[in-house]
């Protein structure tokens, strides 16, 4: 059920954690948790229920009455309406406590794990301008005006117009989105055709920036805007709704930097992770996990471009990455390493082909891993596995179906979009 929308008079209400979206939850007097954005554990606060269900409610928050611990006005002008972040009123480290709360709340509520390892906390490097790829909304308005931003927190029908001041971009991205705001003209008349359009920004390590503009029509009529900044060195276009790939605009077709030890091309639609100080620790401690790898048998499933099979195999290992999408596996396979192959298609078609194996990475995307999987493995899994998760709960509902095959020897939390309530888990598991 989502909800009925109602008027109510103002209520108050105790906070006493945080939902896995961010929003402050508390308990109505009814005994219903209520979820208000922009509150924190230890408020005291007054709201407004704006959507009502049999066993929740979501309110609008009109007063703080008291303030709990780890409150702090937020750093960023636009916090108060943009749902770009969502944490952002609290102290960093009360961020990391709650991510790392959140974790174990999971693994207790969901995989009915307990007695479960401390959570080891790994905070991002840089708290602000950490993001190498940001995407902006442009939505033309009937008066011939423009709004360009995040959706609102709220409302998010709405965009929040934002400027070079949002503090997640990398520097070099704010500078450059600040000077195409600047340039893009009357209606934003130099960027394609259409109401709506979505604009994504990528920068490179050495501070260049490509940008990428999704939707509308004749799209040479951005070409212009190449020179509104010195960094922008390339402008992609994509139609929407499809699957097409981008096509380059203006500027240069081939611009590569190193990551994880290898050069790799750096376009605007390919998976890279948006933190890349914080990434770059993640990978290190997972091949750490993983144990020497000389003579082992490896797979990497979900592996993308294939990072941590590569790696492996580079220093000794034998090892399958098991990739779904096309363009991520034709990646992987564009530079070879001897000892490393890339197999095309779904983790829970291929996995049994290759094993028995010494180790197993699994990296899924944000709805975990398939059931058949974890039967797999319970029936023929490896000693050790290295589960890369970004979802708390889909990690302890995949942990759960893993039964009693496996325990959990180690959690480490990496902190890759503070200010948000994502977070990245990496569990070491024991068979």
């Amino acid at each position: 059920m989502t909800g009925k929308v109602r008027d109510s008079e103002p209520v108050e209400v105790r906070i006493h954690g945080i939902g896995s979206e961010g929003a402050g939850v508390g308990r109505l007097p009814d005994g219903r948790a209520v979820f208000v954005h922009r509150t924190a554990p230890g408020d005291r606060v007054l709201l407004d229920l704006e959507r009502e269900a049999p066993r929740w409610a979501r309110g609008r928050l009109l007063e703080i009455l008291e303030e709990g611990e780890g409150r702090r006005i937020p750093p960023c002008p636009h916090y108060a309406r943009c749902g770009g972040c969502t944490l952002e009123h609290l102290e960093y480290t009360a961020q990391l406590d709650f991510k790392q709360q959140m974790v174990l709340d999971a693994l207790r509520r969901i995989g009915k794990i307990e007695g479960a390892p401390a959570v080891e906390i790994h905070p991002s490097p840089r708290e602000f301008r950490y993001r190498n790829k940001v995407t902006f909304t442009l939505k033309r308005l009937g008066d011939g005006g423009v709004v360009a931003g995040f959706h609102e927190l709220d409302a998010p029908g709405f965009i929040v117009d934002i400027g070079g001041n949002c503090l997640l971009p990398e520097e070099p991205i704010a500078e450059v989105w600040e000077a195409l705001r600047g340039a893009w003209g009357q209606g934003a008349d130099r960027l394609p055709g259409a109401r709506q359009l979505r604009i994504t920004l990528r920068g490179t390590r050495s501070g260049r920036v490509l940008l990428l503009v999704t939707g509308g029509s004749d799209p040479g009529r951005s070409a212009s805007l190449l020179s509104a900044s010195d960094r922008l060195d390339a402008i992609w276009w994509a139609p929407s709704g499809t699957s097409a790939a981008p096509r380059l605009v203006a500027g240069q077709a081939r611009i590569e930097e190193v990551w994880y030890g290898e050069r790799v091309e750096i376009r605007p639609d390919a998976f890279l992770q948006v933190n890349r100080e914080a990434a770059t620790l993640l990978h290190d401690l997972v091949l750490r996990e993983v144990g020497a790898p000389r003579g082992l048998r490896i797979v990497d499933a979900y592996c993308g471009s294939g990072v941590y099979g590569r790696r492996l195999a580079a220093h000794g290992a034998e090892a399958v990455g098991i990739e779904l999408d096309p363009g991520a596996a034709a990646m992987a396979r564009e530079r070879p390493v001897e000892g490393f192959r890339i197999v095309e298609g779904p983790v829970e078609r291929h996995l049994d082909d290759f094993l028995p194996a010494d180790r197993l990475i699994l990296n899924p995307p944000r709805t975990g891993v398939h059931r058949d999987v974890t039967k797999t493995l319970q029936r023929a899994g490896p000693e050790r596995v290295v589960y890369v998760s970004c979802d708390p709960a889909t990690l302890a509902r995949d942990l759960a179906r893993l039964g009693g095959e496996y325990s959990v020897a180690r959690l480490q939390l990496f902190d890759l979009f503070p200010q948000t309530a994502h977070v990245e888990t990496v569990a070491t598991l024991a068979r």
